[in-house]
């Protein structure tokens, strides 16, 4: 007879292939549809605790990449997080719609229109293009199985927005933090606009290192008594020589006159003899203060240069003189500032030398036509050149440099008038300012890795003001008038109150397109006539960093309210957006706008380095969605260490396929195996029952305080143990015998499938915020027993194991695990197929008290088809293999009974016959 009917084999409908990338995108479809984000904050409307994460808006230009998909995922899975243990949470996304990236697309697509295009026009194309690439950012965010607020996302370019920005602007105005003033600013010549710190980034840049000797003036020559001396100023910038006003010594050293007649620091006098520029032998010594305001000679244009001091200036290189411009440099513009020298600029906007060099004579007349309109970067050479004999020493070097961020030039320091926040203006409450604010708290913050703190603490400690204004078209203006006489701005409350309504009903625009007497209030103290408008727009940094006034406290966006409770983006926002905001909000509120802040790292491919087309390690988002899954590419974000940077390629993809699969195989045998299960009761569990929910409660307690903590990877990591080895090793593979030839009602049979659906509703809780399409898939054919009252995914709630039932099985998985090594070779011999064949023979009292008390539980526990007592000085009949444990003594030896042909024990009276379970159980039927 066939017994295979008789048995009670698994049954689901949750499919073992789970066909990821054709399922997921229908799941989410049917997600968005009933309004999943809405069913979310409903099931939670009355929850006592809540959780907001801010979204650092990323920028609407261009396609996402495997960066913003780590970014939007991790953001998601820890909103699920908080969402599943019971709270509600806010999520709305958002897009920062301004700034230079988006204006240059635009420009390049007008070509030469452009030129003729109003700005107005110009505005009008680049307002198209965010939004075009928010609706297609919108629907690639989506395809991650993200749930937000989509519907009603911040963009930064809407009408109301752009007035909230203005308005923190006002703010900060009237706190008396804003400041105009002509300063050296990192320029970016290529994007004709000054930079924030933030948007610099440092590369690898050839220069020159050149030594120049400046003659000095009769008043200078008799003061140190030589004739003929000259200064050695050492420079890596030819090309501002033109604009130099000074040399710099340090207040604090010694300086020397060698035998060349050449002036250098003193400590500095071993390295200038190992660069070839002198003999060593010193003439006379003298302290720096003996040339304070005294001059040298510019060799290039005969002009004066003042001797001045400067803490600056350092004696780890060059000469110990330091070359001072103060349109080029923020020390030289400082020390220039104590000496009431005049701050030259001669370079145009371009990067190219202009009208300057005329008006101020910093060339010969013979060269002002060749030098005028050229760029500053190929006038080196020529500069150079002109320096002749006064040129000690010239040499090419490689040195990190600052870069445009956005066009990837070499950036300059170049003076103009400026907009900006100041960091020491003792302005706040107490007299504080804004840099002590910030510093005092960031104390209250808690930073995730606890590093963040560190950096960007040092980042503030040293930041200089912010210069916030930018000379391009497309962002918020810097809407102030001014009295065109003094130039004075106005902050009168009543005038920016009222730009601020406009722009909240026609948008920033209006500042362009309005006349001035139409921008002012009715029946206004000022004349129209008498104003101007500033046209600087913001940076894009003051857009962003302004979110948590527009987005949480403006009451214009269900977004959670104020302070967020996390801020979470890329480590390099250290210096990026969580500066600006923090800088912001401790300007205007006097306090952080977080609660929190979570970094993670870069992505990189598989052999740690930095992904780009060129090298074709590119791992594109889409790409992976469509050959692995969405849910892959989650779990590959959860089990990674997103602290430091996260590696990704198609091998490790696979490798996460793998571990996907282990879970995905665990949760089908769950729900399989308790198909038919009509009520979980846990009065009579067995011992071998008691100890895997004993295990369970264990591991998924850890596994929950790893994921509330937001260390995923570990507790994954966790997590996979237990599934891997005490669940499907050794508990899933021990239960099937009673699962599918014990009776359906058996109390042993019950007992496992009681234990099994209260694993497999806490094994779904757990994973739901990052598998959360396959959970919700589970649930469409998990039995009334694991789903309970669950309708689908976000009707989850925590579910927790509490069962500590005091087991120690520490003796039976060690013997368990000496069993299975001792009978590998018997297998291998070829001596046995099955441990079913075999009975385990054991003098160990624990063993046979648990026999005892559990029966078959114990035999199941070692896989043989039952465990008997060895008398002492008893001859067995065959001894298999041996091993000990804990000096208890156990054997093998071939089962005395015969092979039930239902269920493969030996443990029936004769061949062909059913053993005494088995008997029954059909007997039953």
């Amino acid at each position: 007879m066939d017994y295979k009917d008789t048995l009670l084999l698994p049954n689901t409908d949750f499919a073992m292939r789970a066909s990821l990338p054709e399922n997921e995108p229908k799941r989410f479809a049917k997600w968005q549809k009933e309004g999943a984000y809405a069913k979310m904050k409903a099931n939670r409307k009355n929850a006592s605790a809540s959780f907001c994460l801010h979204d650092g808006p990323p920028y609407a230009n261009g396609h996402i990449h495997i960066g913003h998909a780590l970014n939007k995922i991790l953001k998601d899975i820890i909103v699920k997080t908080h969402y599943f243990s019971g709270q509600s949470v806010r999520y709305t996304p958002g897009w920062d719609c301004h700034g230079l990236p988006i204006e240059q697309q635009v420009e390049n697509k007008l070509g030469e229109k452009k030129k003729t295009a109003s700005k107005a026009e110009i505005r009008e194309h680049c307002r198209a293009w965010a939004s075009e690439f928010i609706n297609i950012q919108r629907d690639e965010f989506k395809a991650l199985g993200v749930i937000a607020d989509w519907d009603e996302p911040y963009l930064t370019m809407k009408y109301a927005f752009e007035a909230d920005i203005y308005k923190a602007l006002c703010a900060v105005a009237k706190k008396g933090l804003l400041i105009e003033r002509s300063k050296p600013v990192f320029w970016s010549w290529a994007a004709r606009s000054a930079l924030a710190e933030a948007e610099v980034e440092y590369e690898e840049k050839e220069d020159y290192s050149i030594f120049v000797a400046f003659g000095l003036s009769p008043e200078a020559e008799q003061k140190i008594g030589a004739k003929g001396a000259r200064a050695v100023i050492w420079t890596t910038t030819p090309w501002t020589l033109v604009a130099n006003q000074g040399i710099s010594l340090n207040p604090n050293e010694t300086y020397v006159l060698t035998a060349e007649n050449l002036i250098f620091a003193k400590p500095l006098i071993e390295s200038v003899v190992a660069q070839g520029l002198s003999k060593g032998e010193i003439i006379k010594e003298f302290k720096s203060t003996e040339l304070e305001g005294l001059y040298a000679i510019n060799p290039l244009n005969g002009r004066k240069s003042l001797f001045m001091l400067g803490e600056h200036v350092l004696m780890d290189g060059g000469s110990g003189l330091v070359h001072t411009a103060p349109g080029h440099g923020e020390d030289d513009y400082f020390v220039s500032l104590k000496y009431n020298v005049e701050v030259i600029m001669p370079v145009d906007e371009g990067g190219c030398y202009d009208e300057t060099l005329r008006l101020k004579e910093l060339l010969p007349k013979d060269l002002l036509d060749e030098f005028i309109g050229m760029h500053i970067f190929k006038a080196n050479d020529r500069i150079v050149e002109l320096l002749g004999e006064f040129a000690l020493k010239v040499s090419k070097f490689t040195h990190s440099y600052p870069f445009c961020w956005r066009t990837h030039k070499p950036v300059i320091y170049r003076a103009t008038k400026q907009w900006f926040i100041s960091m020491d203006s003792p302005k706040l409450s107490g007299g504080r300012s804004l840099r002590q604010v910030a510093l005092s708290e960031l104390e209250n913050v808690e930073f995730i890795p606890a590093a963040g703190i560190k950096r960007i603490s040092s980042m503030i400690e040293n930041r200089p003001d912010w210069c916030i204004s930018r000379q391009r078209d497309w962002g918020v203006p810097i809407a102030f008038f001014r009295h065109k006489g003094s130039k004075e701005p106005i902050f009168d409350e009543e005038v920016l109150e009222n730009i601020a309504s406009i722009f909240e009903q026609k948008g920033c625009d209006a500042w362009w397109e309005l006349e001035i007497s139409e921008l002012l209030p009715k029946n206004s103290k000022y004349k129209a006539d008498e104003l101007e408008k500033v046209y600087d727009i913001l940076d894009v940094w003051f857009d962003s960093g302004s979110t948590w006034n527009a987005v949480l406290k403006s009451g214009n966006y269900d977004a959670g309210g104020f302070k967020a409770d996390m801020y979470l983006e890329g480590s390099d926002q250290h210096r990026g957006w969580f500066q600006s905001s923090l800088l912001l909000s401790c300007a205007i509120n006097e306090c952080a706008p977080f609660k929190s802040v979570l970094t993670h790292g870069f992505t990189v491919d598989g052999k740690g380095e930095k992904m780009s087309k060129s090298k074709g390690n590119v791992v594109a988002p889409d790409a992976v969605a469509k050959e692995f899954g969405v849910e892959i590419l989650r779990m590959w974000v959860a089990l990674s260490d997103y602290t430091d940077d996260l590696k990704i390629s198609p091998d490790i993809l696979k490798q996460t396929a793998e571990q996907y699969r282990k879970i995905r195989n665990t949760i089908r045998f769950l729900l399989a195996n308790t198909n038919d299960l009509k009520e979980i009761k846990t009065d009579n569990f067995t011992f071998i029952d008691k100890w895997i929910l004993s295990r369970a409660s264990e591991t998924f307690s850890a596994v929950t305080k790893c994921f509330k903590s937001y260390d995923f990877s570990k507790g994954f990591n966790i997590l996979l143990g237990f599934l891997s080895g005490d669940l499907s090793g050794i508990y899933l593979d021990i239960c099937k015998d009673r699962l599918y030839c014990d009776s359906k009602n058996s109390a042993r049979r019950i007992s496992a499938q009681s234990a099994m659906s209260l694993i497999a509703k806490a094994l779904l809780s757990l994973v739901a915020p990052t598998l959360t399409y396959t959970v919700d898939e589970a649930l469409s054919s998990a039995p009334n027993v694991v789903k309970g009252d669950w309708s689908d995914v976000f009707s989850i709630s925590e579910f927790k194991l509490d069962f500590d039932f005091g087991i120690n099985a520490s003796f039976l998985l060690a013997s368990r695990e000496l069993f299975n090594e001792s009978i590998d070779k018997l297998k291998k011999d070829k001596i046995i197929k099955s441990t079913l064949e075999l009975e385990l023979v054991t003098d160990s009292r624990r063993i046979l008290a648990l026999c005892d008390e559990f029966g078959d539980d114990i035999s199941d526990f070692y896989g043989v088809s039952a465990v008997v007592a060895k008398e002492s000085g008893e001859v067995l009949c065959e001894v298999l293999c041996k091993f000990a444990c804990d000096e208890a003594n156990f054997s093998t030896q071939k089962a005395s009974a015969c092979k039930c042909p239902r269920c493969w024990k030996l443990n029936a009276s004769k061949t062909d016959t059913l053993c005494p379970r088995c008997q029954a159980v059909m007997e039953s039927k």
